[in-house]
């Protein structure tokens, strides 16, 4: 599933159905699953940014909201993205608050079996919207195979870059398949990680419209990343 944007006119009945189903998953699941899923719908409610389809709260913030303190909100994110209910956009370094992004597909996925307990209009919504997810304006780009056949697979795809993609694969799919997947480590000096892309222009793409999320997946895995270089 491609990550959806909550916009147009049924925009607000999907959001609703959205906390409808963290809401329900949490009610017939474990005590502590319960608490997470409360604690999950009062942060989405009230702080998700919609328009952006992420999630950007100190933890002092979320402590606040939840009256625990802060060593529990970093337990209970921790869990929340372990089980991939959450996916981290970018970490939270130098000051700067860490972002996040609810994974749809997920939430979908554990929701599933306990649709039908909500009513049969709403199992018939929710699996409407799995299967037929909202497009994205901003992947409406040209596909551009480079050489024959499909993508390679990147060179060194295990350790760091190997989690780097695997994050961007979740967060952003058809950005992962048309754009990111070619691209490979050739190595990660001090504060700079270096990339191969398979040509100049794939290179020049990524760096003018998607560094900002290619940056913030990195710097989850190289701590203290300064700067990326990509070579077509």
């Amino acid at each position: 599933m491609n990550a959806k944007r909550f916009t147009g006119a049924s925009a607000g009945s999907q959001k609703y159905d959205l906390l409808t189903a963290l809401a329900v998953a949490g009610l017939n699941g474990s005590p502590g699953f319960q608490t997470s899923m409360l604690r999950l719908v009062a942060l989405v409610t009230a702080r998700y940014n919609w328009a952006r389809n992420e999630l950007t709260v100190g933890q002092r913030e979320m402590a606040r909201l939840w009256s625990v303190d802060e060593r529990t909100v970093k337990r209970e994110i921790k869990r929340l993205t372990s089980a991939e209910v959450l996916l981290q956009l970018r970490p939270g370094v130098r000051g700067r608050v860490a972002a996040y992004r609810l994974n749809i597909a997920e939430i979908h996925r554990l929701s599933a079996p306990v649709w039908e307990r909500v009513g049969p209009d709403f199992s018939e919504r929710m699996a409407q919207q799995s299967v037929t997810p909202a497009a994205k304006p901003e992947e409406k780009v040209v596909h551009v195979r480079f050489g024959q056949g499909d993508t390679p697979a990147p060179e060194g795809q295990g350790g760091r870059w190997g989690s780097a993609l695997s994050r961007l694969e979740k967060l952003e799919p058809s950005l992962y398949r048309n754009w990111f997947a070619g691209l490979s480590c050739a190595g990660c000096e001090r504060d700079v990680l270096r990339l191969k892309a398979p040509s100049a222009f794939v290179a020049q793409y990524i760096q003018t419209h998607h560094m900002r999320l290619l940056m913030g997946v990195a710097q989850a895995e190289y701590p203290g990343l300064r700067r990326i270089e990509i070579e077509g």
